[in-house]
């Protein structure tokens, strides 16, 4: 990100530098209009509604939780601007907390939490900024905050869970999940307010206020996502879900800390038993990185080796038990991957490639050991055979890991 960001103002500079002084005050007068104007369009309330913000500001004055996420989100893009690694690598992500299936389920539950406040870049940032600022600090002043939080929370984390289960091997960050419940939460107290009307029923103007922040995030999340992600579905029914059981009556009162509390028990119950399925998905990514040093090792060793046997430096015998101690740490390597269970659905041929990359390759060293010993050329040649087919099931490995 930051060479990116070095390059826009060189490119800037390069422009500014061919520009009157008059141009470029016009310039920067359209480039402060339009962000003012983004900036009133996200952040102010629309005109029309002043009855519906005053009884907004009776009921909760500020809303503190909205503010405190947007800036735990972009303290942390900060952090990641100015740290090492670029926003393109999905190691960056997962450094910061962002969410991976294989160490999620394997002690890192944390990481369904923290990946709500890890961004993919600016425009990730922005997208969730935009859809978050408006619509959180209406729900937040008319819900309350500790519903308010509840509702995000509950959202994020199952949506969470429902990415893990439905793309167990990708990278995950972003708050799309917990906002896309806020939502669902809107749409809850908009149907509530149909039945009981008050000076705290959201008009039709202020929904018209949400619309640039909505359309930002929807457009995003749109593109990178499709139209039908697993975020939105999962945040959208969960938000809908708390927001019918927490905002009956909300026109009249917040709902009661009683209710929240019900309900947020409820959604770590639900948490804890969609992530129960999922404890332990096999790290095959891993498994494949040490079979490709052990391939590596084992074959220098042995090519080394073969460079003695051709000075008369060792006998047949001596390269013949170097085979055949490779061939028994094979056997070991395929032992441990029998015993591999929960491999993801999207590594199943990964997993395959290498259990059959082993299989062929300790038969390779047995034969190899075999050759040697009673001095069979056509033993050997089976031993090449082998290895030659254990080693196109390793490239193989390369292709899966690419898809």
């Amino acid at each position: 990100m930051a060479p990116m960001i070095v390059f826009v103002a060189v490119v800037l500079g390069l422009v500014l530098r061919r520009m009157t002084p008059e141009e470029r005050l016009r310039m920067l007068n359209v480039i402060l209009g339009a962000l003012r104007f983004l900036w009133q369009a996200v952040t102010q309330a629309p005109s029309g509604s002043e009855g519906f913000q005053e009884a907004l500001r009776a009921r909760t004055r500020w809303a503190f939780v909205t503010l405190g996420l947007m800036v735990v989100n972009v303290a942390v893009f900060a952090g990641m601007l100015f740290g090492a690694g670029a926003f393109s690598d999905p190691q960056t992500i997962i450094g910061w907390g962002g969410g991976i299936g294989t160490r999620t389920t394997n002690g890192e539950w944390w990481r369904l939490g923290t990946a709500m406040f890890v961004h993919w870049g600016v425009l990730h940032l922005v997208a969730d900024l935009a859809g978050l600022v408006q619509t959180g600090r209406l729900l937040e002043r008319l819900v309350g905050p500790f519903a308010f939080t509840a509702v995000f929370v509950a959202s994020g984390l199952l949506a969470a869970v429902w990415g893990v289960a439905v793309h167990p091997v990708s990278v995950t960050a972003g708050a799309s999940g917990a906002i896309f419940g806020l939502y669902g939460l809107l749409i809850a107290t908009l149907l509530w307010g149909l039945v009981e009307r008050s000076a705290a029923t959201i008009p039709f103007a202020a929904l018209k206020g949400l619309w640039p922040g909505v359309a930002i995030f929807l457009v995003y999340h749109v593109l990178t996502e499709g139209f039908v992600s697993s975020s939105m579905q999962a945040g959208l029914v969960v938000g809908f879900v708390c927001g019918a059981v927490l905002t009956g009556r909300v026109i009249s009162h917040k709902p009661p800390v009683r209710r929240v509390c019900a309900a947020l028990a409820a959604t770590v119950g639900i948490v804890v038993i969609c992530a129960a399925p999922l404890r332990g998905l096999a790290d095959i990514n891993g498994e494949v990185a040490l079979v490709k040093q052990m391939e590596t090792r084992t074959a220098t060793a042995y090519d080394s080796a073969v460079g003695r046997f051709r000075k008369g430096r060792i006998d047949a015998g001596e390269l013949a038990a170097l085979a055949e101690g490779i061939a028994s740490e094979m056997e070991v390597l395929r032992t441990h991957l029998a015993s591999i269970s929960n491999v993801p659905r999207d590594h199943q041929s990964l997993f395959t490639a290498i259990s059959e990359y082993v299989q062929l390759r300790e038969d390779s060293w047995r034969l190899r050991a075999e050759g040697l010993r009673a001095g069979q050329m056509a033993t050997l040649q089976k031993a090449d055979s082998a290895q030659r087919a254990a080693l196109t099931a390793l490239e193989r490995t390369d292709a899966s890991e690419q898809n």
